[in-house]
């Protein structure tokens, strides 16, 4: 029996679930992704529901990771890429923050190990979504025309260049920004879930020998999973300051 020998699963399997059957042998058009997105919502809304039904002066339990989270979210994004004014998204931020963090964490708990977030469609929902509030944003702080006259035709910009700079801010804020956002998130979460996968089948394939290599890939994969661990509260943070620089970029167009 040749120990090393590696059996890598197919991207078929990495990547794509079948859906659940339900009683009769019938599809319902849920696989493993969809109940993670379903449980990373349930988790983000059970976690301030928990906070605010019992607070206290001195926080504890699900209050303390709910403080924690929206005081982060406040300083260290609103404040430094919004300002004072941005304070009304915090709600908005603070959920995104939260729900992209738990559909990425689900990458390492033992039995699930899959970020959801691997798959494209929802974070090209939530870049959809984000490319929407900007715009909105932009056109009720100053006006339609004002708006996208400010976005084309940046000032500062010589005339003659105009015709090259307009297709390119134009394609940027229609086209370029929503997709950046998504693809980000998507190709991180990504290539972390295929660093796992290899170490895992690298302790898997040389488990039991009693050679010193067969120790280095196990000792590998529990340094890539504390790192992946940290990468999906990065990738969560990374979405959601850039969804407060697109929001700060609309409400103040000159910076």
């Amino acid at each position: 029996m040749n120990i090393f020998a590696l059996d890598f699963p197919p991207v078929s399997h990495l990547f794509q679930w079948p859906d659940i059957l339900f009683a009769g042998n019938e599809y319902i058009g849920l696989n493993k992704t969809g109940l993670i997105y379903i449980a990373a919502l349930l988790l983000t809304a059970g976690l301030f529901w928990a906070a605010g039904r019992r607070r206290s002066l001195v926080p504890t339990g699900a209050q303390t990771v709910a403080e924690a989270g929206i005081d982060f979210v406040e300083n260290s994004i609103i404040m430094q890429t919004i300002g004072p004014d941005g304070r009304r998204y915090l709600p908005f931020l603070t959920t995104l923050f939260f729900f992209v963090f738990f559909s990425n964490i689900f990458e390492v708990i033992p039995f699930i190990q899959f970020p959801a977030n691997s798959r494209m469609a929802i974070p090209l929902a939530l870049a959809l979504v984000v490319w929407a509030i900007y715009h909105v944003v932009g056109i009720r702080a100053q006006g339609f025309y004002q708006y996208f006259k400010g976005a084309l035709f940046p000032p500062g910009v010589p005339k003659a260049l105009y015709v090259l700079v307009t297709p390119i801010e134009l394609l940027q804020i229609l086209l370029i920004r929503p997709l950046s956002l998504a693809i980000r998130l998507w190709a991180n979460m990504v290539a972390g879930h295929l660093l796992l996968v290899t170490f895992a089948v690298l302790s898997a394939a040389l488990w039991g020998t009693l050679y010193v290599p067969a120790v280095l890939p196990f000792a590998a994969l529990i340094l890539v999973t504390a790192f992946e661990i940290f990468v999906s509260a990065l990738q969560a943070f990374i979405f959601t300051i850039l969804t407060a620089v697109y929001i700060g970029g609309s409400l103040h167009p000159e910076h």
